[in-house]
């Protein structure tokens, strides 16, 4: 299961791993550019007893006492007393850092490497490491001045000039920059889904919601400029999309199927007003009789999505300024029947819970099959919760990557808290869906936010 939820989380952020790859390979390159090179000169040296008689047992405790010190000359080989002799001032701990000192197991050999920017310098601070250690541990081996040292160090290998440089190694760094660019990017990838609380698919929308989810609508780029369904779409998967809502509608609640229907979301921006204008033109391009009420006396949409006079509407006949059948306006073919908001008013929440209203919808209601009403957000302010009280069921549109859970179920629970039935959600401007998985890298264009206008032509 881990396995595969990486899969997919690679699958919807190539983009961002191939970035962070080149990126990886980028610095990788600048590094082992910017790097200078450096040439290793190495020396062997023989540490060898001094056999006083001849036989066996004296060569043995000879080689058992070379063995002995062999270990300590490894760590004496770096020490600032061999040092100080080849080098002085700033360069000797330089030099120390540059020196390295191994006893080749099982041996007598003890091999020092010396590495340098310069090829020439480094065989000649080997050879003139390897001169001043001999001569260093011909002196402190000795018993008393004039008598012979009792352990040996001879240069068996002098050091040559090296002709390729050790470090740096192109390849070993691309290929750490391609790791860490891999761990770096997955591990970011990770933890922002980790902490990222918002919805992204149906089953996610169902099991926080606890209610089914009527409908997947897919974002389309050509809905920026063409948010409605119309019967030249009929290929498109938005149209598609709808009308498996208008179907998955038609079985909720068969003995209680409800005639009034409230769509609303957690917060602005979600779709609300394209769903709700959208779902009234499939239902009555089936041959339902709709009518779209603009109950978001905030912020209307519905007049300007349809291109229609919105001055004189819902507002008007609660208020008693207008008859009903004066407000309500017809639009295309099939006939879809749709009440503007009208005026905006000083108190939207208390007209909206009203008597009035109340007799507006039951009349709405004998008159058609189906009554959509648009409704301001949930959480910002009361009114979709007002209306959901009086209608027969509500519909919440969850936007795909930008609702998080924690809305979704505060939503739901304002619902719950006024009696409210919420038949169920829809998932909005989710993206393309291929090979089952759903990617990123889409931007849709806020609900009416800006001063453009998305007008279609009445009677289209």
């Amino acid at each position: 299961m881990e396995a595969l939820y990486y899969i997919r989380l690679v699958r919807r952020n190539w983009l961002f791993l191939l970035l962070s790859l080149l990126i990886g390979v980028g610095v990788a390159v600048v590094v082992t550019v910017n790097t200078p090179p450096k040439y290793p000169a190495t020396i062997s040296m023989l540490v060898s007893g001094d056999e006083k008689e001849g036989g066996v047992a004296a060569a043995l405790q000879a080689g058992a006492l070379s063995q002995q010190r062999v270990r300590s000359y490894a760590t004496l080989l770096t020490s600032r007393r061999v040092i100080g002799q080849i080098a002085a001032g700033r360069d000797v701990p330089e030099l120390q850092a540059n020196i390295t000192a191994e006893v080749i197991p099982d041996t007598a050999l003890l091999r020092a490497t010396v590495t340098d920017t310069d090829p020439a310098r480094a065989a000649q601070r080997a050879n003139a490491l390897g001169a001043a250690f001999t001569k260093l541990i011909d002196q402190i081996e000795r018993p008393s001045p004039g008598s012979r040292p009792t352990v040996r160090v001879t240069v068996v290998d002098r050091a040559e000039i090296p002709r390729a440089p050790v470090s740096p190694k192109p390849s070993v760094n691309v290929a750490l920059g391609v790791l860490l660019a891999l761990f770096v990017g997955i591990g970011a990838l990770t933890l922002r889904d980790r902490l990222d609380t918002s919805v992204k698919t149906s089953d996610e929308l169902r099991q926080v919601a606890k209610i089914p989810v009527l409908g997947v609508i897919g974002y389309e780029r050509d809905a920026r400029r063409h948010p409605l369904i119309l019967r030249g779409d009929g290929r498109s998967s938005r149209s598609e999309s709808f009308r498996s809502l208008r179907t998955n509608l038609q079985f909720i609640g068969v003995d209680s199927q409800p005639k009034s229907l409230v769509v609303t979301s957690c917060l602005p921006n979600e779709g609300k007003s394209s769903t709700s204008t959208n779902l009234a033109i499939t239902l009555a391009q089936a041959g339902w009789r709709v009518i779209l009420v603009d109950a978001d006396l905030r912020r209307s949409r519905i007049a300007d999505y349809l291109g229609i006079e919105g001055a004189v509407g819902l507002t008007d006949v609660l208020i008693e300024k207008a008859h009903l059948h004066e407000a309500v306006q017809a639009w295309g073919r099939p006939g879809l029947s749709v009440l503007p908001s009208g005026q905006v008013p000083p108190n939207p929440s208390e007209l909206l819970g009203s008597k009035g209203m109340r007799a507006v919808l039951a009349r709405l209601t004998q008159d058609y099959d189906m009554v959509i009403l648009d409704a301001p957000p949930l959480l910002p302010v009361t009114d979709a919760a007002a209306l959901g009280a009086v209608c027969d069921g509500a519909l919440l549109v969850v936007r795909y990557g930008k609702t998080r859970r924690e809305q979704v179920t505060r939503a739901v629970e304002l619902l719950s808290s006024v009696n409210a039935r919420l038949v169920g959600a829809v998932l909005n401007f989710t993206p393309v869906k291929q090979d089952g998985y759903y990617g990123y890298g889409y931007d849709p264009e806020p609900e009416r936010e800006t001063s453009e206008v998305f007008r279609t032509p009445a009677g289209v």
